[in-house]
C-alpha cells in the first residue's frame, strides 16, 4: 500500500484558538466510531476548545450504527458530521488530528493521507494500524475498544500542543519514507523481477 505524497501534500497546522480531531470511514462499529463519539462526548465536556469532525456514510453492514444513534451524537453537539465526501483532502489540512480507533484493519488508506499532509494521528495497536505510525513519535497507539485509552491521548495533544506539530511532521517524513507510492511500486516491480 502506497500514498502518492504530491497529490496529497504536505499543509501546515491551521491556527487558531480550536484543536480539531477527524475521522474517516464507514460508520460502522468495527471502525471505532461509538468510541470515537463517545470520546468527543467526553472531550468537549471538559475543553470546549476541541472539536470533533466525522466524515463518512452509513452502511448495510450488520455492525452498521443506525441513523438514529448518528443523530444523536449530532444534536448533542459533540460531533460535526460532514457526509461522504469524494476528495477528503481539505478535511484533513483543516484538522489538527486524525483518529482511527478501527479494530482491524489492512493498510488504512486514511491515516497514510493523513500522514502525507502531515497530520498527528491516533489509531489503534491492532493489525494493520499499528504499522503506519511510530507509538510517541508520529501519534499514538491505543487499546482497541477503549475510550478511555482514546480520551487520554486525545487528552495529551490538546495539553501539549506542540505534540501536533513535532508528530506531524515525523508523520509525513514516516509517509514520504514508508509509504510513497512510487517507492512501493518500485520495490514490488523488484520483487516481481526478481521471481521471473
Amino acid at each position: 500500500s502506497g500514498i502518492d505524497i504530491r497529490q496529497f501534500a504536505q499543509s501546515p497546522i491551521p491556527k487558531g484558538d480550536t484543536i480539531d480531531f477527524l475521522m474517516i470511514g464507514r460508520i460502522i462499529a468495527d471502525k471505532g466510531v461509538r468510541e470515537f463519539a463517545e470520546a468527543a462526548q467526553l472531550i468537549t465536556a471538559q475543553y470546549p476548545n476541541a472539536r470533533f469532525h466525522l466524515v463518512g456514510w452509513l452502511d448495510t453492514n450488520p455492525s452498521a450504527i443506525q441513523q438514529s444513534e448518528l443523530d444523536q451524537w449530532i444534536s448533542s453537539g459533540a460531533i460535526k458530521f460532514h457526509g461522504k465526501l469524494s476528495d477528503v483532502r481539505q478535511v484533513i489540512k483543516d484538522s489538527h488530528v486524525y483518529v482511527l480507533p478501527s479494530y482491524r484493519e489492512g493498510t488504512p488508506r486514511t491515516v497514510l493521507e493523513a500522514m502525507a499532509i502531515g497530520r498527528a494521528i491516533i489509531t489503534t495497536d491492532a493489525p494493520g494500524c499499528r504499522e503506519t505510525i511510530r507509538h510517541e513519535k508520529s501519534g499514538m497507539l491505543i487499546p482497541v475498544a477503549d475510550v478511555k485509552g482514546l480520551v487520554q491521548a486525545i487528552q495529551r495533544y490538546i495539553e501539549s500542543p506542540e505534540l501536533i506539530d513535532e508528530h506531524g511532521a515525523a508523520a509525513r517524513a514516516r509517509a514520504e519514507d514508508v509509504y510513497d507510492v512510487t517507492k512501493v511500486n518500485r520495490d514490488m516491480l523488484r520483487g516481481l523481477q526478481d521471481l521471473a
